[in-house]
């Protein structure tokens, strides 16, 4: 007797030991680091459960939204509509055309302004409402307006919690700060609670990681970031090196040239950049409501004059003061 509990106390042992050598060579990566925060991970390195966004939903009154002048979603051909179809059309060539493979993250676009007011967050709205009519392609909004959301408000929804709390491991998955819409192709991501970290929270390892699985996880998705305006914060030129296409809004009749061209120093040269003249009174077809041109070194004689032909259009619009 004293024999056969013997052998089974070694087999135990063994098995024992040979869980703690396997445990070694492998060790478990743990949720909290010495300090007790999450330790951000990746999709991939997470582990397997139901996403955690099938349970979180916006519901926007989209016929109150087309009230008041936004892209509908439905059948009906209206002038805003067209706009920002021709406007997506442009931006949807970049982000998976030939022009996609010179530029980094072709498919994540940020909507930016020189100032504050200038219809920012009203384009990008649109622009998402807009791309999610499209029958083989999905949008994520996600409001990176850190300092002052707005995308929310504008969309008559009540604030959550977003993208700062992922960033700050308040929240462990995306996901848990991701909502659905009952636009079908549309997602929405709020940008959160406010924190004087901000600008070093989007530099953030994190946030870079954010970017690559949302430039390269669905290759039918465009990403529009709804990003503060670029002069005089931080935060819109540390999210211009994350973007392939930038689309800065100007008003007519208040941007300022000089203004347009500082915006335009602070972004990534590499980058598509393109213009919207936002509450324009002129709907003429022959001076549109956007304009379009690439920034880069391989084309840059072509550029400088597609870049003097919009600039001039922008500053014959452009007289009054901020």
């Amino acid at each position: 007797m004293n024999n056969t509990i013997e052998k089974a106390l070694l087999r135990q042992q063994e098995v024992e030991r040979a869980q703690r050598e396997a445990a070694a060579a492998n060790p478990a990566k743990p949720d909290f680091d010495e300090n007790g925060r999450r330790i951000r991970r990746s999709v991939s390195q997470q582990p397997d459960k139901p996403p955690q966004y099938t349970e979180k939903h916006f519901d926007i009154d989209l016929e109150a939204l087309q009230k008041k002048g936004f892209v509908s979603t439905n059948s009906e051909r209206s002038h805003i509509n067209e706009e920002y179809r021709e406007i997506k059309r442009k931006l949807l060539a970049n982000a998976f055309g030939a022009l996609s493979s010179t530029l980094n993250n072709s498919n994540i676009i940020m909507v930016t302004s020189a100032r504050p007011s200038e219809g920012k967050t009203f384009t990008a709205v649109n622009l998402a409402m807009s791309i999610a009519t499209e029958q083989d392609k999905r949008v994520l909004l996600v409001d990176a307006d850190v300092l002052k959301p707005n995308t929310l408000r504008t969309l008559g929804l009540k604030e959550r919690s977003g993208l700062m709390e992922y960033l700050l491991g308040d929240v462990y998955e995306i996901g848990e700060v991701m909502f659905r819409t009952n636009v079908n192709k549309l997602r929405i991501i709020p940008a959160g609670r406010s924190h004087h970290l901000s600008t070093e929270l989007l530099a953030s390892e994190a946030m870079n990681n954010l970017i690559n699985e949302f430039s390269t996880r669905y290759p039918d998705r465009i990403v529009i970031i709804d990003t503060p305006p670029l002069i005089g914060i931080n935060e819109s030129a540390v999210l211009a090196n994350f973007a392939g296409q930038a689309v800065v809004v100007v008003e007519e009749g208040r941007s300022k040239m000089s203004d347009i061209q500082k915006a335009v120093e602070r972004l990534n040269p590499d980058m598509a950049i393109g213009f919207v003249v936002n509450k324009s009174v002129n709907t003429s077809d022959t001076n549109g409501y956007y304009g379009y041109s690439y920034y880069g070194a391989d084309r840059e004689e072509e550029d400088t004059a597609q870049q003097s032909s919009v600039e001039a259009d922008v500053e014959k619009k452009s007289s009054q003061d901020n």
